[in-house]
């Protein structure tokens, strides 16, 4: 551990002296995976708990999303994803299933990708899964702009893109979910800027605190946490000012405005947030499958023990689960917080709270 950590770490012990017990949550996947490979848990005092919320895309999206995906395969799409989709289960099955079966799913790297991929296909209807927060919306909402430039009109989208800060307040709202600061996530904060989080000390007298991906950086944003705290004080702080803006990616934020408009979408754990989701514009409705060749699919509610929607609140930890590490692991995941990289429940299974690199 280096110096600089460990100091932070004592004076994190120090602050966490004047209260009983902290909770903080991380709403960011790739903050509960650094949190997990750097060993933080386990330095911190046993009086602050570190909690993960809904930080990861590919876990709160629903299972009718998967389903009409694997619907567009069978139909003759080509369907372009991040790999990460593939294993997402849906009510029946999933696009790794799918693709097995006959359909054409083809993992990219970028929403741009699908430009190329269109041209080299011109008899083909290319569909790309646009699936993410405020940190891939630009790069899908330029895609879609390139796209209308050059005329290209054999690519569409199937979006699913959220946003952060209604999903926070929805949390807020929930009188179960018991939370005492935010460890927000840089990377979409890159884009919307710190300011888009003030509500949470405006609105909810809740401390937030903006915050980079090394253990150094993580643990400065929580001990500005436990300060604010400590003096009863709620404010949003920036602490990855390195890289985050008060205002955020004026350009990026300006692409979305002019491709996408806000619309309720439903959060899977979390049922339907009001404003928390993007849905392209009527100019563009050439490029959104979804209104230019809509599919019917039978909506079935999965039956399982899998609890990755508590998970996701905040409300249990995955080893409360008991499908976890038992019918639930990465190669045969049940639910989605198993499935990604990001996921919670591969986080806790990968980790299981002993690696240390610092």
């Amino acid at each position: 551990m280096r110096n600089g950590n460990v100091e932070l770490v004592k004076e994190i012990a120090r602050l966490a002296k004047s209260k009983k017990k902290f909770r903080l949550m991380e709403v960011c996947g790739t903050h509960t995976v650094a949190i997990f490979r750097s060993g933080i848990r386990q330095v911190l005092p046993e009086n602050v708990e570190l909690v993960s919320g809904p930080g990861c895309p590919v876990c709160v999206t629903n299972d009718d999303y998967i389903d009409k995906a694997i619907e567009y395969t069978r139909e003759g799409f080509i369907v372009a994803t991040f790999g990460d989709m593939l294993k997402v289960p849906g009510s029946r099955s999933s696009l790794a299933e799918a693709q097995s079966a006959g359909g054409d799913v083809r993992i990219v790297y970028s929403p741009l990708d699908c430009v190329k991929l269109a041209r080299e296909n011109p008899d083909r209807k290319i569909i790309f899964l646009a699936v993410g927060f405020e940190t891939t919306a630009p790069t899908a909402a330029a895609t879609v702009l390139a796209a209308k430039a050059h005329g290209i009109k054999n690519l569409f989208m199937l979006s699913a893109q959220k946003l952060v800060p209604p999903a926070l307040r929805f949390l807020l709202k929930d009188t179960s979910v018991k939370v005492d600061g935010f460890l927000l996530p840089g990377h979409v904060a890159v884009v919307i800027g710190s300011d888009a989080f003030k509500f949470l000390s405006v609105e909810f007298k809740i401390p937030g605190a903006v915050g980079g991906f090394e253990a150094e950086e993580i643990l400065i944003a929580l001990k500005s946490l436990l300060e604010q705290i400590d003096s009863g004080r709620a404010e949003v702080t920036n602490d990855y000012r390195s890289v985050v803006k008060a205002e955020g990616n004026v350009a990026a934020k300006k692409i979305l405005a002019q491709v996408y408009e806000v619309a309720d979408v439903e959060w899977r754990g979390m049922g339907m947030i009001p404003a928390s989701g993007l849905r392209m514009r009527d100019e563009f409705v050439a490029f959104d499958i979804e209104r230019v060749e809509p599919v019917a699919i039978e909506r079935t509610k999965k039956k399982t023990a899998c609890r990755c929607g508590e998970v996701l609140r905040g409300l249990v930890k995955p080893t409360e689960c008991p499908l976890f590490g038992k019918a639930c692991q990465p190669l045969h995941a049940i639910g989605p917080c198993m499935v990604s990289v990001e996921g919670v429940c591969a986080a806790w299974f990968k980790y299981g709270g002993n690696n240390f690199t610092w």
